[in-house]
């Protein structure tokens, strides 16, 4: 009985990766990993899961090794496994998608192009913006995701909190939202309501978490 090759047995590895990845939950716990570590009970909540759905796509997450868990007192904590490297594959599985997916084209052109068809900020252009003290950063994620992390001297005003808080933003500089990437519609929705008060206002090109995976750096309010 010949014994499987090298090549297969990699293959096979591959394979149940990309079987972790192919559920939209998944999809969705991952890009909520990217933000920070997190309870099973608040991955559940914020995914508008419960809790046993959850816990069952977080231990196919962790048989793939795509996340790590630890207990933490009565609750078992979530984190991705290599924040870079499962961040880039989050990249790539969307830029196949954009290309090759017609639905996906049609999501983006219908939602996300409609909010905001101009060109977004890189993130090499913000980090010169950034040097030169010429732009405001806008966090508009929630304020427990803000302070697992965000990028340098962000303001951090929750979509949600927008309207009542715009007096906390200078009329007279150029804002920049950005919030938990690339398909994230927090920062699409901030953006198209700071552009009909005459705010001159552009997104980052993606979010939190490719910021940090770019080895850029990052500020956290808790430890």
């Amino acid at each position: 009985m010949s014994s499987i090759g090298p090549k297969q047995a990699i293959f096979a590895s591959l394979a149940e990766v990309a079987q972790a990845l192919g559920h939209a939950h998944r999809l969705e716990l991952l890009e909520h990993l990217a933000q920070g570590e997190r309870s099973v009970e608040g991955l559940a909540a914020r995914a508008g899961l419960n809790f046993a759905n959850a816990s069952r796509h977080l231990q196919i997450l962790r048989r793939a090794r795509l996340v790590e868990a630890q207990r933490h007192g009565k609750h078992v904590l979530y984190r991705l496994a290599g924040d870079a490297q499962v961040v880039e594959l989050m990249k790539a599985l969307g830029r196949v998608g954009e290309r090759n997916v017609a639905e996906v084209n049609r999501v983006m052109t219908d939602y996300f192009h409609t909010r905001d068809a101009l060109e977004a900020v890189s993130r090499e252009d913000l980090v010169s913006r950034l040097h030169d003290g010429l732009v405001t950063v806008l966090d508009v994620r929630s304020e427990d995701e803000f302070a697992l992390g965000h990028l340098p001297g962000a303001l951090n005003i929750p979509l949600t909190e927008l309207e009542r808080r715009l007096a906390e933003l200078p009329a007279n500089r150029e804002v920049i939202a950005y919030c938990r990437g690339p398909y994230c519609v927090l920062s699409f929705e901030a953006v198209a309501a700071l552009r009909t008060r005459g705010y001159v206002v552009h997104r980052l090109e993606d979010g939190y978490p490719e910021w940090k995976a770019a080895g850029l750096p990052v500020q956290a309010a808790v430890a």
